[in-house]
């Protein structure tokens, strides 16, 4: 999967129907449905990664724990399944709308029919040491990396107690690893779950053998032979063999807002994922979009950047389509598993319906109105917590507990 070339300079042409930038799942989903609409359209792929398009999700999960499942089966085939030319280690540094090009740091000028941003975002980064052993963690190579410094008892220090950051304490210590997670949450989850379900999250991490700084953030951090120390908010420090950052990240706009798009939070688009120039558009991380049913947002999940990469497709190639599809995103570690429609915020108030097996559904209310619905351990339900949700403040308070 890994291209250990440079960036070419050959004689490859230089104009494409559809330039694609960003070389990750929207951009794999994009490609694919643009050559099953017009299998002759020609297709760029523009990347700085080192990998062709991977499966993000399994970076903190299924590489993790299913000895079976390889990087190489985490390759999605974009090449071969899409017929597109896919330059790695490769930078846009302009867009110039006018002369509908793109220029990239290894020197050419691109011509494009429709340009599609799909640039995501990057990692949020901490006050920390240049070093090998510091990983903000985003990328396949930082999931190699991370392999590299795990196991055979090594100390692992995980800035983050949300979603990544809980997802590689959870990978570390099933993979021989001592781990202790640093989170700002009084308890585990606490800012996301409600208080009962926040409780079972964070005993989960205490029976696996997690080691829990909770209450605090990172401030700084030092390096030396001896291994990477980070300095928390109350002058402590902890020393490990690595520090993984696991903190969300910053949605890429710069390019876009360069180019004089409209940005704001994202790259706003329209309900066919235009932006404010009809030739461009954007998908994934890094758009904000109309939701049909939650309002306008950005959504930095693996649900959300398939469904835009293949719909954005389509409509690059002629489709005439909006998008309606309102994502769920999903997390799991041990023999927990969650997914979520919507907005999760403990500081909304709550409604548990706890099913006595393991499972519960949560539902957080906002203005008279559900705003998201946590589904804990509860599968094949993410249809019925869409349908609470589009009753917008129809919705019986009394009457959500048996609804899914």
């Amino acid at each position: 999967m890994t291209d250990t070339s440079s960036p070419t300079t050959d004689t490859a042409p230089d104009s494409f129907d559809h330039v694609v930038v960003g070389g990750g799942m929207t951009a794999d989903g994009a490609a694919k449905a643009i050559r099953e609409a017009d299998p002759s359209a020609t297709v760029l792929i523009v990347s700085d990664d080192v990998d062709e398009p991977y499966t993000r999700p399994a970076l903190s999960k299924k590489l993790w724990i299913d000895p079976d499942y390889t990087e190489s089966d985490n390759d999605l085939g974009t090449r071969d399944a899409s017929g597109a030319e896919i330059r790695l280690r490769t930078s846009v540094t302009a867009i110039d709308r006018e002369a509908r090009t793109v220029t990239t740091d290894d020197g050419r000028t691109v011509s494009w029919g429709r340009l599609l941003l799909a640039t995501g975002g990057t990692p949020t980064r901490l006050d920390l040491p240049e070093d090998d052993r510091v990983v903000h963690f985003r990328t396949a190579a930082d999931y190699r990396r991370l392999r590299e410094l795990s196991g055979g008892g090594r100390r692992a220090v995980v800035v983050g107690g949300s979603y990544i950051g809980t997802e590689l304490a959870a990978a570390l210590v099933q993979n021989d690893t001592r781990v202790t997670l640093v989170t700002p949450d009084d308890v585990l989850g606490g800012s996301v779950f409600p208080t009962e379900i926040a409780a079972r999250f964070e005993a989960a991490f205490e029976e696996a053998g997690v080691t829990l700084v909770k209450g605090r953030r990172v401030e700084s951090g030092s390096a030396s032979d001896a291994g990477v120390q980070v300095v928390l908010d109350d002058g402590s420090s902890l020393g490990a063999d690595a520090v993984a950052v696991g903190l969300g990240i910053t949605p890429s706009t710069e390019l876009a807002e360069a180019a004089g798009l409209e940005v704001s939070d994202g790259i706003v688009v329209d309900a066919s994922l235009r932006t404010s120039d009809p030739g461009v558009f954007a998908a994934g991380d890094v758009a904000s979009y109309p939701d049909r049913i939650l309002g306008r947002r950005r959504v930095e999940h693996v649900d959300n950047a398939k469904e835009q990469g293949a719909f954005v497709g389509r409509v690059m190639a002629g489709a005439d389509e909006t998008y309606g599809h309102t994502p769920y995103y999903y997390s799991k570690v041990f023999d927990i598993s969650y997914e979520a429609v919507g907005t999760l915020d403990a500081s909304l108030e709550t409604v548990v319906d706890d099913k006595g097996d393991g499972s519960a559904v949560a539902y957080y209310l906002s203005d008279g109105a559900v705003a998201g619905v946590l589904l804990w351990n509860v599968e094949d339900a993410r249809d019925a917590a869409r349908a609470v949700l589009a009753e917008g403040t129809d919705v019986s308070r009394d009457g959500l507990v048996g609804r899914i």
